[in-house]
């Protein structure tokens, strides 16, 4: 009884019980832990050791790695329930989680970060990024794709060689017109340029193979709309790429680009794509710059 009672006593810190409902779900680091729930490494460590010292908390070493995971007992199964129970109704902390354990799955893309770091580290004459990108977009198969926030559309029209089709919309009229002109130039009929908002684009609903925002979620007031107007003129079964800033902290941006938002992390994109209705979500930081402020890309794809 008395062991009971104490292990109650422990659980009932918020922040203990939070600590212990995702080790029940999965073993852990302190290094994940602080990503999960936004805490600091010294109060996850102090939680940590109460529910060890407590028997509700076992640890294992792997490498330079601690992992800690839950020692559920029968007498407090009930109680658990219940706390998951309310975790469900405020899913904040299982999506973080969900995400942890999704870049934790994924070797292979750190693999291939180091890679990128040493591409174009030596010389080789006619490789480059630019090449690259050029020789992969012309694997695209022939689709409807919508450039949204294309800005001239230098993007819509390396799309327009293989595409079926590409709508290039922008809230800008000068844009817009200079775009279309150069579309026209160079002789491009499956390139169409709209003027409009990317939160309410001009597109037919289910008319979009493919739906891509590049730079421009963190000039708008309301991204979340934006992806949900995404969702909306997205076929079934079609897909979503963004490629925007990460979070960070460089104020200036907001005077300098015209910069609504400071980037967005992870877990926002997830959670509005959620929101929007998006599935098979990814997410991943796919470059970094190497002058400060050092902004870094996020890479984003989804399906409908």
């Amino acid at each position: 009884m008395v062991s009971i009672v104490n292990s109650l006593r422990i659980l009932s810190d918020p922040t203990r019980m939070r600590l212990m409902l995702l080790l029940v779900e999965e073993e852990l680091t302190v290094a994940e832990l602080q990503e999960i729930v936004g805490l600091g490494q010294s109060r996850i460590s102090s939680g940590l050791g109460q529910l060890k010292r407590g028997g509700l908390a076992a640890d294992r070493r792997v490498g330079k790695n601690i992992f800690y995971r839950a020692k559920e007992t029968a007498a407090l199964a009930g109680v658990l329930a219940v706390a998951r129970g309310e975790l469900a109704e405020s899913p904040q902390d299982r999506a973080a989680l969900g995400l942890t354990l999704r870049k934790r799955k994924d070797r292979a893309a750190e693999y291939f970060n180091k890679l990128a770091g040493r591409f174009g580290r030596v010389y080789v004459p006619g490789r480059s990024w630019e090449a690259l990108s050029h020789a992969l977009l012309r694997l695209l198969p022939p689709m409807v794709i919508a450039d949204l926030g294309a800005g001239e559309g230098t993007l819509s029209q390396l799309l327009a060689r293989t595409a079926k089709h590409v709508i290039a919309v922008d809230n800008s009229e000068k844009m817009v017109e200079f775009g279309a002109a150069l579309a026209r130039e160079h002789g491009f009929k499956n390139l169409d340029y709209r003027l409009g908002d990317i939160e309410d684009p001009p597109i037919k609903s289910s008319s979009v193979d493919l739906a891509l925002f590049s730079q421009a979620l963190h000039h708008v007031a309301s991204p979340q709309r934006a992806i949900s107007a995404a969702h909306r003129i997205l076929t079934p079964g079609g897909r979503l790429v963004i490629l925007d800033l990460a979070a960070h902290t460089y104020e200036q941006a907001r005077e300098l680009y015209a910069h609504v938002w400071l980037g967005f992390s992870e877990l926002q994109m997830h959670q509005m794509l959620e929101k929007a209705g998006f599935a098979k979500i990814e997410t991943s930081l796919s470059t970094r710059e190497s002058e400060a402020p050092h902004f870094q890309t996020l890479l984003v794809t989804a399906a409908k």
